[in-house]
């Protein structure tokens, strides 16, 4: 789990549990992530015994300054007398982390106390080869190999430094040097390597004194130089409050009328904007979450981008009026599109194709597949028609008409059982099952009554009644082949066992939220309705945690068999979704407010939302930050801000 990310689109870094860098993302985020995953260790010395902050000696409190991407993490330890406070944040501009550290003597008597800063680098995402040495020309340590550097330093200056041999025969690292006060290593390690620093500071009783602690990250010795005079220039507390004041201006830009919301509902609004921006890359990848834990437990992460996660988070960027960081991400859509018209699993933060596990070869028929999740390819169309009906940037779709909006439209028209009139099979959104599933047909209508929309604009007549006669037979074959008129209620796909054999999976599933969410049907139809009351009734976990499960029996990551599933935070949000567009008054809008209220209540205490919740503890499961998490509470959000202005005004 990830509690406290920063970052600005080129450097992330990101602080587990214990107030440990645990990744450090440059130059894209999400990938290149130059620790693998290793703490940096920070600890203290006093009185001849020593601790790490990891340690259960100590209480941590990590959240961040209001509306800031600057942290305001609260360290205690009682028994050694001494409470630290540490504001870290990465320049918004600059590629500088850079943390203020302010320790507090809880003594009544004079004392020195040691701070150790380790770090552990594995650059280029391995420990070989790697390189840190005292730089004489900066008065700083650089770890460095081939075309990544990394500077650290402090002011005032650290008072010692070791560099050495890490996870190498009985070399732990330097870290363990610094366990009895001192530092004894060389200027310079080669090979697996990290490096210690250690400041010292004589306080007096009850005395508080403050250093500042920075990196920088470049792609050559001369940057990171020009980088470390920069912070000593401008000085590293203005720098702090240039950033702090940065951020605050950024997430307040629109003085938006937040109504009957509660304080609590805001400022998480605004922190999973924030939280949104740390993990969209400056190229325009929008990553699914970054955080490396994963890897122990499924040998990859999530540092991708899914088209369809990328989607969803333009779309509630724009509903907030971000519109500057969508735009990229529609831009690097229209380079990394299939020449087919599709988009495949997923992507790096730099566009190239990542790891999947979708076949493209069928060993029992012998036949070709497309290994693709249809929704991923709709939902892009579907969003940009959303950023152009908002802020008419002709000039903007204008370049993208063809190489994205027609060829994604062209294929799913084409893309398509010659019986049924409804997408041929592909995976579903939670990527673990291949069929015609609702959701992937509801999106399928949306992105090709975008297309539709476009071609209009664009006087391509001929072309929007193609897209629209398309999306009006995926209606009707939804009506005929995936609703359920002995359950009453939209099946979650049709199940392929070959060329025409099929079954129906009559599980519930919360994403049939699609079947009103992009306009295929009227959320008051019945059809709707009846779906969307299973979905309450059998997915709404019957605990006092609450919230929403994936589907039914979901067992990914599940805590007990005595609930269908842990709470998904996007499934739960969906769901508010729904009584928004049904609601005909304010007091229909109540049950909004709670699942808004339950947002805020099981976030983490910095406002970080995961992926799922423990249903039985209310405790953060699987990854976190995710991303989807905070960009549908942003949509939902803005959802019901729309709806309670238009109820407001037909009540006047």
């Amino acid at each position: 789990m990830r509690d406290i990310p920063v970052g600005n689109g080129s450097l992330l870094v990101t602080f587990d549990d214990k107030y440990q860098i645990r990744d450090v993302y440059f130059p894209h985020v999400g990938q290149e992530n130059h620790t693998e995953g290793f703490p940096f260790r920070f600890g203290i010395w006093a009185d001849g015994e020593f601790s790490w902050i990891f340690s259960d000696d100590w209480k941590r409190k990590l959240c961040y300054l209001p509306e800031t991407l600057v942290t305001d993490v609260r360290l205690t330890n009682e028994t050694l007398g001494i409470e630290i406070v540490c504001n870290d944040t990465v320049a918004s501009h600059e590629n500088i982390f850079l943390r203020r550290v302010r320790v507090a003597n809880l003594r009544d008597y004079q004392r020195e106390i040691r701070v150790f800063l380790h770090h552990d680098f594995r650059i280029y995402e391995n420990k070989f080869g790697d390189t840190a040495f005292y730089d004489p020309e900066s008065l700083a340590l650089v770890h460095y190999k081939k075309h990544r550097y990394f500077l650290i330093n402090t002011a005032p200056h650290f008072d010692v430094f070791s560099t050495g041999r890490k996870a190498f025969r009985d070399a732990e690292g330097t870290w363990r040097d610094a366990e009895d006060g001192e530092l004894k290593g060389g200027a310079i390690t080669e090979g697996s390597v990290d490096s210690t620093i250690g400041i010292y500071l004589n306080l007096k009783a009850q005395e508080t004194k403050e250093f500042f602690y920075w990196i920088c990250a470049g792609f050559s010795h001369d940057e990171i130089i020009k980088l470390n005079n920069h912070v000593h220039e401008q000085m590293p507390q203005t720098y702090l409050n240039y950033t702090e004041n940065y951020w605050r201006v950024w997430v307040n830009k629109n003085e938006m009328d937040f109504a009957d919301l509660s304080p609590e509902v805001i400022n998480l609004f605004k922190r999973s904007l924030l939280i949104i921006r740390t993990q969209v890359d400056a190229g325009g990848a929008i990553l699914a979450a970054n955080d490396s834990d994963v890897t122990d437990r499924a040998t990859d992460h999530y540092s991708y981008l899914w088209t369809r996660d990328g989607a969803f988070v333009a779309n509630a960027l724009d509903l907030a009026g971000y519109p500057f960081l969508t735009r990229n991400f529609f831009e690097l859509c229209a380079k990394i599109i299939h020449d087919d018209g599709y988009f495949l699993q997923k992507y790096n933060s730099d566009g190239t194709v990542a790891s999947g596990w979708h076949a493209a070869w069928d060993v029992w028929a012998q036949k070709r597949l497309v290994p693709i999740q249809e929704d991923e390819t709709a939902l892009v169309i579907w969003a940009l028609w959303e950023h152009y009906d908002q802020f008419r940037e002709i000039e903007f779709v204008r370049r993208f008409y063809r190489s994205l909006i027609v060829k994604a439209a062209e294929f799913m028209c084409a893309f398509r059982d010659e019986n049924l009139k409804l997408p041929l099979p592909s995976w579903n959104l939670w990527e673990n099952q291949r069929g015609i599933h609702t959701f992937t047909c509801a999106t399928v209508v949306g992105g090709l009554r975008a297309a539709a929309n476009f071609a209009r604009m664009f006087a391509e007549h001929e072309r929007a009644e193609k897209y629209e006669t398309a999306a009006d037979e995926i209606v009707a074959a939804m009506r005929e082949y995936l609703y359920s008129e002995e359950l009453g209620r939209f099946l979650r796909c049709l199940q392929f066992h070959g060329d025409e054999l099929f079954d129906a999976d009559t599980t519930v599933d919360a994403s049939l939220f699609g079947t009103f969410y992009f306009g295929v049907f009227c959320a008051e139809d019945e059809l709707v309705r009846n779906t969307m009351r299973a979905i309450e009734k059998k997915l709404w976990i019957d605990t006092e945690i609450g919230g929403v499960a994936r589907f039914e029996n979901d067992d990914y990551m599940q805590v007990s068999k005595e609930v269908t599933g842990n709470a998904w935070f996007v499934c739960t949000f969906w769901l508010a979704d729904y009584r928004i567009a049904v609601a005909k008054t304010r007091e229909d809008l109540t049950g909004v407010i709670e699942i808004l209220e339950w947002a805020a209540k099981n976030a983490l205490p910095s406002g970080v939302l995961a992926e799922q919740v423990n249903p039985s503890t209310g405790e953060a499961v699987s990854v976190s930050p995710l991303t989807w998490s905070h960009s549908t509470f942003v949509a939902t959000v803005m959802n019901y801000l729309r709806k309670l202005k238009q109820l407001c005004e037909i009540e006047e």
